[in-house]
């Protein structure tokens, strides 16, 4: 098997056409069991006088062929999921689960850790390597590394459990998602939608052999409803089925319900915490971040909700007038995307279909590399001739002087099967190995945009714009490191609220003048943007972005208070309810399951710390803050910025390197100017 084994071969780029489902087994069971034999001899090699390359470049050695293995299996899950490698890959999980558990708690392997951290020829060791074995030697302690064998064993079935859980509330989710759709005959109930969503839901009717439309809940099919649908029961049937996805409400009451896994999910991770001495996850969550209590969190949290409430009562209130205007009196949550839309056509002239014409993909991925072109000094080509997960996928080199960077891998559209949302996750991290060869990086960029229609190219919202801007900003800052040490290249060892600095801080250029005039022009002419549309946007920039603010608040306050709370005898639906007395202005309905679709924290890396998309907004709005005032194409700023946080990795604190780029610890003031949100914007 080994020999046909792809997973178990030495490959550049992975052999994703290659991968088979009855590969994945053996494939982890084989690399498992060879590390721990390693580590076994390495252990005994290195416990008396451990030294760096016996004993952390050794591991990491091992860390890299098990992620070379496993890393293009979780991303082809992800990206196209199907029964068979879905077994396979939950198949896996509890025996990684339990090999890391191991690891954690493998007390000769801290002492030696600690032992190196001590030694003589640490004083020597650069700064990526004293961070990478004081982030070791924590997580040692966050594994339960001083807990007594009873404990220990617990804390690996409930990290075994918690894989499996998180996993199945994705799969479920995923389920749900296209569980439901419903086929349209007569165009008239799609009235309103823009010529590209229904050419869209045509071509998903024709893919299942079906006539006329198919709404289905991928995102933008959804959101073409929600936004531009006239019928007013067509958007509460679509709204009903999204926001009851994967619960005990809506259409599918009770098929692919997340419920029991939340209630699950959130008591283990309470022991969890519990178990390594915190009072609650919120806390445990924290010990690896940049805040440095809950406390902190939650008034910065309530700080940001007391300053941006008013803004979004106003911005209700104007929505709720112009609906009235409009003949309807009690605005509801399927009104409020359609009338909103309505809103700010009138008010600035301009939609966000209308600007599609302007964003054809190509344009936008030509302009986006020569912004960071200017900003970085680097140049970025296509490839051809690469294995791929789909025909639709497109593969891209970075170069610098002449010399190979990275690559990054782009899988820009919604289908069937795939994920919803947008990510960046590290194919391949860059380090120096043992035989001090350098290895460079590769990065997957994933979104779920409209695909090509009837012809055209694919043509972005300005929205999309800034998403793919977001995930590429991840994307530079895994593969512009230069630290050359597995644990602190990339977002290795990143303190996770400070992980979304790189990403916001990409979008300011999807607002500039300068950045806007590279990425845009007409799909058919080539015309730019003409600068009557490009006001009208700066003009309806921040249109309702006080309710955008207290939406994310809401996110925000529910994940956090959730996880320190737990256990006081509140049910989810009770703690998302308070949240959003305390700090919302537009109630959903009563059967609204939001929580049981909020992949972020209960199936990503985000619990205890969605607080992280806000926290890092203060740092990117006050990064950018700076190229204001020397020039958003400054390349001296822009150089100063790579090597001051891209660069630099995880290979010091985030605010160590935020106070090296700025001169100053960061200020709230600049996201409050840039959101509209402050009096003096106001």
């Amino acid at each position: 098997m080994t020999a046909n084994n792809p997973l178990l071969q030495d490959f550049d780029l992975p052999p994703y056409s290659q991968i088979k489902p009855e590969h994945v087994e053996p494939a982890v069971d084989q690399i498992l069991a060879d590390s721990r034999a390693a580590i076994a001899r390495l252990l005994e090699q290195q416990q008396a006088n451990p030294s760096w390359d016996g004993l952390v470049l050794a591991l990491d050695e091992l860390g890299a062929r098990l992620g070379r293995s496993w890393s293009p299996v979780s991303h082809l899950n992800a990206v196209c999921n199907s029964a068979e490698l879905r077994a396979a890959y939950e198949a896996c999980l509890p025996k990684l689960s339990e090999y890391w558990t191991e690891m954690g708690q493998n007390k000769p392997l801290f002492e030696a850790y600690d032992a190196l951290a001590k030694s003589p020829a640490a004083a020597n060791f650069d700064v990526a390597q004293k961070t990478i074995l004081e982030h070791a030697l924590r997580d040692f302690r966050l594994s339960g590394i001083d807990l007594p064998a009873e404990q220990q064993k617990r804390y690996g079935e409930i990290q075994m459990r918690l894989s499996e859980l998180t996993s199945k509330f994705s799969n479920q989710l995923l389920d749900a998602t296209q569980a439901w759709t419903k086929n349209v005959t007569d165009e008239a109930v799609l009235s309103g939608l823009t010529d590209s969503a229904k050419a869209q839901m045509q071509q998903a009717a024709e893919a299942k052999g079906l006539d006329g439309w198919l709404i289905t809940l991928e995102f933008p099919s959804y959101y073409a409803v929600m936004t531009y649908a006239d019928d007013r029961a067509l958007r509460e049937e679509v709204y009903t089925a999204y926001c009851t996805r994967a619960s005990d409400q809506g259409p599918n009451a009770g098929q692919n319900d997340n419920g029991p896994l939340m209630a699950e999910i959130l008591d283990l991770r309470q022991e969890l915490a519990r178990l390594l001495g915190f009072a609650h996850y919120s806390e445990l969550s924290l010990a690896s971040k940049m805040a440095e209590n809950t406390d902190q969190v939650l008034s910065f949290l309530r700080d940001l909700a007391v300053r941006s409430k008013p803004f979004a009562e106003q911005d209700l209130a104007e929505l709720k007038a112009f609906a009235a205007e409009q003949g309807l009196d009690d605005l509801q949550s399927w009104d409020v995307g359609y009338y909103s839309e309505r809103l700010r056509q009138q008010r600035y002239s301009i939609a966000q279909e209308e600007v599609r014409a302007w964003f054809p993909v190509d344009k936008v991925l030509t302009g986006l590399f020569a912004i960071v072109q200017k900003l970085y000094g680097i140049e970025i080509r296509e490839l051809q001739d690469f294995d791929t997960w789909h025909p639709d996928v497109r593969l891209f080199e970075i170069q610098e002087n002449g010399q190979h960077v990275g690559r990054f891998f782009f899988d820009l559209y919604a289908r069937a099967n795939k994920r919803g949302g947008a990510w960046m996750d590290g194919a391949r991290d860059k380090r120096r190995d043992a035989q001090g060869k350098l290895i460079p990086p590769v990065a997957n960029l994933v979104c779920n945009f409209t695909p090509p229609v009837g012809g055209k190219p694919a043509l972005l919202t300005h929205d999309e714009v800034t998403t793919l801007f977001h995930e590429f900003g991840h994307g530079l800052h895994h593969l512009l490191t230069r630290v050359e040490h597995a644990g602190a290249s990339g977002i290795n060892g990143v303190a996770w609220d400070a992980v979304e600095l790189p990403s916001q801080f990409m979008e300011n250029w999807c607002w500039e003048p300068e950045g806007l005039a590279l990425i845009s022009g007409h799909y058919q002419t080539g015309e730019a943007l003409p600068q009557a549309m490009l006001d009208k946007m700066l003009a309806a920039k921040n249109f309702q972005s006080g309710l955008m603010m207290v939406r994310q608040l809401e996110f925000s306050l529910f994940d956090f208070e959730l996880h320190a709370t737990h256990g006081d005898g509140r049910s989810v639906l009770d703690v998302i309810e308070g949240v959003r007395r305390e700090v919302s202005v537009l109630r959903p309905p009563a059967y609204n399951r939001f929580a049981n679709g909020f992949a972020h924290i209960f199936a990503g890396g985000y619990a205890a710390g969605y607080y992280s998309y806000k926290w890092a907004e203060v740092l990117s709005a006050d990064a950018f803050s700076k190229f204001e005032e020397e020039g958003v194409f400054n390349a001296e700023t822009g150089r100063a910025f790579r090597e001051a946080i891209l660069a630099r990795g995880g290979s010091q604190e985030p605010m160590v390197l935020f106070v090296d780029f700025r001169g100053r610890e960061p200020s709230i003031d600049a996201l409050l100017r840039h959101l509209g949100l402050s009096q003096e914007a106001a």
